[in-house]
């Protein structure tokens, strides 16, 4: 048996894994609030270093225990591959999807304006990422709670702003880089393509039909390609 951690992206929050972790019999699941995010707004907004803090500290409890596979996605994917490259000793597996890495290959990401509102810029990135239909049926108090996780967001968009905080071509874990068949779906082969050229532990996975909240929509996948791809491992090991 193994934990299976998962590590939110932008304006999200751990409970967005629910529907993931209910496709596992045979890993234990554990998802949590980045610091600034939802149940731990208190706590942040953090630097990428702190959030790496935290998935260290919490790799830690359970690798005691059994081998720690981390999911992942988006800005989650960055903090996981900072993590490994601190302790790769933690880690058995990376499995991460569309983690931005513009320091691997750039892309049109979108900087934030000095003095910019954090709470708009919240409701523009939501509105772009998923949809403004959706922002428009979720409830008064959840459009705010997406607001009050402006100042996070802001954060870590900060981040993929600056120059290259690791090599994550240094990786020593194996690593799954999943995408989607979307839009982006060119950049991401290519990306890919890098990564696998550079550092053989990686491996990439295009996921059918799939888009950017992929474990929101396709839970089904994705649980099949985290057990699969972990099968694969221990047959190799």
């Amino acid at each position: 048996m193994a934990t299976l951690v998962c590590v939110h992206g932008g304006l999200d929050r751990g409970g967005s894994f629910a529907r993931l972790a209910r496709r596992f019999e045979h890993m234990d699941v554990v998802a949590y609030d980045r610091r600034g995010y939802q149940g731990s707004r208190g706590a942040g907004p953090a630097t990428l270093i702190e959030h790496i803090d935290d998935l260290i500290a919490l790799a830690s409890s359970e690798a005691a225990r059994r081998p720690v596979i981390v999911f992942g996605h988006s800005f989650g994917g960055v903090v996981s591959f900072g993590a490994a490259l601190r302790d790769p000793s933690l880690f058995a597996q990376l499995i991460n999807f569309e983690a931005p890495l513009p320091w691997v290959l750039a892309h049109d990401h979108r900087r934030i304006a000095p003095g910019s509102n954090p709470s708009d810029e919240a409701e523009r990135f939501f509105k772009r990422i998923v949809s403004v239909e959706t922002w428009e049926r979720l409830s008064v108090a959840e459009r705010e709670s997406r607001r009050l996780d402006g100042p996070a967001l802001v954060a870590d968009l900060a981040v993929l702003s600056q120059p290259a905080p690791f090599q994550v071509t240094d990786i020593e874990v194996p690593s799954v880089y999943a995408f989607g068949d979307w839009a982006r779906a060119p950049y991401y082969r290519q990306l890919t393509d890098i990564l696998c050229r550079a550092n053989p532990l990686f491996q990439a996975v295009e996921l059918r039909n799939a888009g950017h909240g992929a474990h929101l929509s396709h839970p089904d996948q994705l649980a099949s390609l985290i057990e699969q791809t972990w099968m694969e491992r221990c047959a190799s090991a």
